[in-house]
């Protein structure tokens, strides 16, 4: 299997600690995410890291006995541990204030640190599960929800295991996962995750069932949003997407894997040691290995070998393995880093060897154009709510977060459309179809369109001498007006003559100043469309000569500055009776420029009569 199928794969620099064996205990802290390796129960060092300290822990602790559990408060200020199931020690001596009791009988116990969650196992199935949550101090009990379990011989007496469940924050939102290795319904065979929404407030309700189609040993975790479950047996990983269409049955909604099932990518064990030794070629890893322990959201750790991974989702592979376009943007839009992976399925979509059809490519539009239009929502609330002052009465309002699933126009102009209107290959009418698809795409969204995007279709209806269709598209207003667009259109007179009344008729519409148009004209070195709309309005008699001398100086095109140079020595004659220009129009640096490049003789002498 090639490197381009494998779409799990372990982090590059995972955290390395000592590996357990009988003189040493490991342990992980799934709040701080720290791993403590315990030496001698602590009498010979306790070594801590977590994946973002640079800077591992070390300490001595004194032989007390075995540790059970160790770990340090948030911050690493405080440390606990404990040697009997009963008491807890801090080394260091502190006083503890009780703030509030319950008195339950507990089976076990899971908490769930980025929600402040935990889960506490009550009754005689263990089904029945006691959630409280702790917020500035205080805790709060939730009410209790019960997990079914599934139908099971009279001979054997069902439970509710710890290891089947687990607490992840899926879209912003807690979910109690069970793992039910049998389905409830006698016709359906292997094991499913039922995923329990837990609200702040409310009760919790099953929502989703992610069907496994299989049976054995089973692992979870929770990567970018995507349920990840690792299959000992067949050694392979499927993801689930809670966001994608399932099937609704009325009150859950069924999904079945995104992709095929695959290995976690091969991971290679770099040899440590001195550079004399490290030559040698690095281990591969056993992945699915029987020691790996799993924990939330997304950490594997392999305690005999010594490491602390994260999973993590790679999208290249997944492009290739999800072939429906529209189901593929509804995927990649929820990840995290999906900015350049969209932008290469858009080109893609658009090659020669992959083109896609209209109505595909149409889908693809609409699904970015959504994204992007809800995020221009959400910034125009926010602006008019921080214009209404509510941002000071208001802590909560918080300016929107633009995701790497919002991509705007000139991302979709630099990275997609540009050069694929540059491509020989494809055909015209197909170039010009994609293009107007794009916009009506954001006109639907009600998406001002940049005057770039309708540049773009001019250019290659001009390329293409497509002039009626063209004329069409103004004359229906297909293209919006707008300056940059008129510019565009007077510059195009001499390949197309209309296009001269087609601009004057746009910039009226926009109630444009003369002189403002030639600003923008010269502003985009559109030297001779400026002096021809100047002169088609009737104002070329009173023009600075400078300013146009200037702007075809800086084109660099000599010919053109000869032209400009030419038009306003025959106006200095048919207005004073002499070519040369006066002191007052400061144009003695343009003369010189004009006498180097075509010498004293080709300037215009005076005519007498």
């Amino acid at each position: 299997m090639g490197e381009e199928d494998y779409y799990l794969e372990l982090c590059e620099r995972p955290v390395q600690f000592e590996k357990a064996n009988p003189v040493n205990c490991v342990f992980f802290d799934e709040a701080n995410k720290q791993v403590f390796a315990v030496r001698s129960g602590g009498a010979t060092g306790v070594v801590v890291k977590g994946p973002d300290d640079r800077n591992p822990i070390s300490f001595r602790m004194d032989d007390k006995g075995e540790v059970k559990c160790i770990k340090f408060s948030l911050e690493n200020k405080i440390l606990a541990v404990q040697r009997t199931s009963k008491t807890v020690v801090l080394p260091e001596k502190r006083s503890l204030k009780l703030l509030k009791s319950h008195n339950l009988n507990v089976n076990w116990y899971m908490y769930c640190p980025e929600s402040a969650v935990i889960l506490l196992s009550t009754t005689v199935l263990e089904n029945v599960l006691q959630p409280f949550h702790f917020r500035a101090g205080t805790m709060s009990k939730l009410p209790k929800f019960e997990i079914e379990l599934p139908a099971a011989p009279k001979s054997t007496k069902p439970s509710l295991s710890e290891r089947d469940i687990a607490m992840a924050t899926i879209y912003g939102q807690l979910y109690v996962l069970f793992l039910r290795h049998h389905s409830r319904t006698s016709n359906s065979t292997g094991a499913e995750v039922v995923l329990y929404h837990l609200p702040r407030e409310g009760a919790c309700k099953k929502m989703h069932i992610l069907k496994l189609n299989r049976t054995g040993k089973f692992a979870l975790n929770v990567v970018d949003n995507l349920v990840v479950v690792h299959h000992q047996d067949t050694e392979t990983s499927v993801i689930f997407d809670i966001k994608l269409r399932g099937e609704f049955d009325g009150s859950v909604t069924f999904h079945h894997p995104v992709l095929p099932a695959r290995s976690i990518q091969p991971y290679q064990i770099p040899i440590a040691g001195p550079a004399a030794v490290t030559t040698q070629s690095p281990v591969p890893c056993k992945l699915y290995s029987s020691s790996w322990i799993v924990f939330q959201p997304d950490i594997i750790i392999s305690a005999s070998q010594g490491y602390l991974w994260n999973l993590q989702v790679k999208l290249e592979p997944i492009v290739n393995l999800l072939p429906d376009k529209g189901r593929l943007m509804d995927f990649l839009l929820q990840r995290k880093e999906c900015k350049m992976v969209i932008l290469s399925v858009c080109s893609q979509m658009l090659s020669e060897s992959d083109r896609a059809s209209l109505p595909v490519i149409a889908t693809v539009f609409d699904k970015l154009n959504h994204e992007y239009k809800k995020y221009l929502d959400a910034e125009q609330s926010y602006a008019m709510a921080v214009e209404a002052g509510q941002s000071r009465s208001s802590p909560l309002l918080k300016r929107p977060v633009r995701t790497q699933a919002v991509l705007d126009q000139s991302d979709v102009y630099t990275h997609v459309l540009s050069a694929f209107v540059e491509k020989k290959e494809m055909p015209h009418k197909f170039v010009i179809a994609v293009l107007m698809e794009y916009i009506r795409s954001l006109n639907q969204f009600q998406i001002a369109v940049q005057h770039y995007l309708h540049e773009l279709v001019i250019k290659t209806l001009v390329q293409h001498n497509l002039f009626y269709m063209l004329h069409q598209f103004l004359q229906y207003h297909v293209l919006s007006d707008s300056k940059p667009l008129a510019c565009l259109l007077l510059s195009l007179e001499s390949f197309y003559p209309p296009a001269h009344q087609l601009s004057l008729d746009m910039l009226k519409r926009l109630s444009t100043a003369n002189d403002e148009i030639v600003e923008v004209l010269l502003s985009k070195h559109q030297v001779l469309a400026a002096l021809r709309f100047i002169r088609g309005i009737g104002g070329h008699d009173n023009i600075s000569a400078r300013k146009f001398l200037d702007a075809a100086k800086q084109t660099e095109d000599n010919m053109l500055f000869y032209t400009i140079f030419r038009f306003f020595e025959q106006r200095n004659q048919r207005l004073r009776g002499s070519p040369n220009f006066t002191p007052g129009e400061h144009c003695e640096e343009h003369v010189a420029f004009f006498k180097q490049i075509f010498g004293d003789q080709a300037l215009m002498r005076p005519t007498t009569f």
